[in-house]
């Protein structure tokens, strides 16, 4: 096992632990991959995140292939088919976050009540049409809803982010379920107002210069944007 390899495991199972402590997840019901050489590195099925080791961790390929005795998580299927045509997402995680997954019950999308919503890549996040875990028709569902997106729901389950790092990617599910959580609090009071598609574009050209961007030749005085 490389030190490049060692690490990624390591983020993976400190990921996992993190989606319990922030609330967004309960037991073992998560689940993390994140791209790595021919193929990927996925959280097992079935051992409690305390107790994970890096040899725990299982490396797949792209053809479904691993070695070990130690089994990947039961979703291994849409993890796969989501890094290997999504090209701009190098990790994904998946929690049954208690809010998403409630308005995912109803069949609900979750709309632009909040300019954080493009922070899943537009102006929507997409519930999923039902199919059973761990199943290639769940992967299928599970692409269409994404196209465009880095989050959907999925109806009577859960919640997926997918990013270009796991760092990313748990952040972002955090995000979906606090705009689950708002969207939830807003129904009994009444119809929220919803953003506008132009609103919503105006949101994700600044977001393309949100955060510390990393440039040489600066040091000197500059300007705001």
């Amino acid at each position: 096992m490389t030190s490049k390899e060692l690490a990624l495991r390591t983020e993976l199972i400190e990921a996992c632990r993190s989606m319990n402590s922030l609330g967004i997840n309960k037991g073992t019901s998560g689940n993390i991959s994140v791209r790595y050489g021919d193929g990927f590195l996925i959280s097992p099925t079935g051992i409690s995140y305390d107790k994970l080791t890096p040899e725990h961790v299982v490396a797949m390929g792209w053809d479904a292939t691993y070695t070990g005795d130690v089994m990947p998580s039961s979703e291994w299927r849409f993890h796969r088919d989501i890094l290997q045509t999504r090209p701009d997402m190098n990790a994904v995680v998946h929690t049954h976050s208690t809010h998403a997954t409630a308005l995912s019950i109803l069949g609900r999308d979750i709309p632009a009540i909040h300019y954080l919503i493009a922070s899943a890549g537009g102006s929507d996040i997409r519930c999923a049409p039902y199919e059973i875990f761990g199943s290639q028709e769940l992967a299928n569902s599970v692409l269409l809803a994404l196209e465009g997106r880095r989050a959907c729901l999925l109806a009577h389950h859960g919640v997926i982010t997918g990013h270009v790092s796991i760092a990313r990617a748990l952040s972002l599910a955090v995000t979906v379920e606090e705009l689950a959580h708002q969207y939830v609090m807003c129904l009994p009071l009444g119809e929220p107002s919803i953003m506008s598609e132009s609103q919503v574009a105006d949101v994700l050209v600044k977001f393309k210069n949100y955060g510390q961007q990393v440039e040489s030749g600066h040091a000197g005085l500059r300007q705001a944007s």
